[in-house]
């Protein structure tokens, strides 16, 4: 394959890798660069193309590896690293520890509504609420695993209607 053949083959498949490149980066400066640097590895090894495979398959490879291998630099260059003696910056929190005032009583009008459910209800609720899974929850209370995932559900449909106020 000519140098000719092969810059005509690869731009034929330009409205593809445009596709490809905007589903890798979402986004379409960064799928145009991709494309850019996709074509520029392609040119440069030309040589290692086998005329007999598939030149889509090729680029496409060559294109999702230069987009992992960006994404992987990317993520390098963002890492904090934290020099000092006692690792002051990583130990540093920024949040305060102190509940503000709304979230307080937001969690204890959550817990007044959560409460006035009736046992039958709060009880497998609150189990699903801390990790309990619904074989656990449904041999505990000794129900069967439908009855368990429909009480969460109404748990849950009662809990939504009562807490219209907190909704966005």
């Amino acid at each position: 394959m000519t140098a000719i053949e092969f810059n005509h083959k690869l731009l034929d498949l330009k409205d593809r890798l445009r596709y490809f490149a905007f589903s890798l980066t979402s986004n379409y400066e960064d799928a145009d660069d991709l494309i850019q640097d996709t074509y520029v590895k392609a040119i440069i090894n030309k040589d290692k193309f086998d005329p007999h495979t598939n030149l889509k398959a090729w680029i496409y490879t060559i294109m999702k590896n230069t987009f992992i291998n960006k994404y992987r630099k990317d993520s390098k260059i963002s890492t904090v690293i934290d020099n000092t003696k006692d690792l002051y910056y990583l130990n540093n929190s920024n949040k305060s520890g102190h509940a503000t005032p709304d979230s307080v009583y937001n969690h204890s009008e959550l817990e007044k509504v959560i409460n006035s459910l009736s046992d039958d209800h709060r009880i497998p609720f609150l189990m699903h609420f801390q990790g309990f899974k619904y074989k656990e929850i449904a041999a505990q209370l000794e129900l069967s695993i439908g009855t368990v995932k429909s009480r969460i559900f109404f748990s849950r449909k009662k809990l939504m209607e009562k807490l219209q106020d907190f909704q966005n």
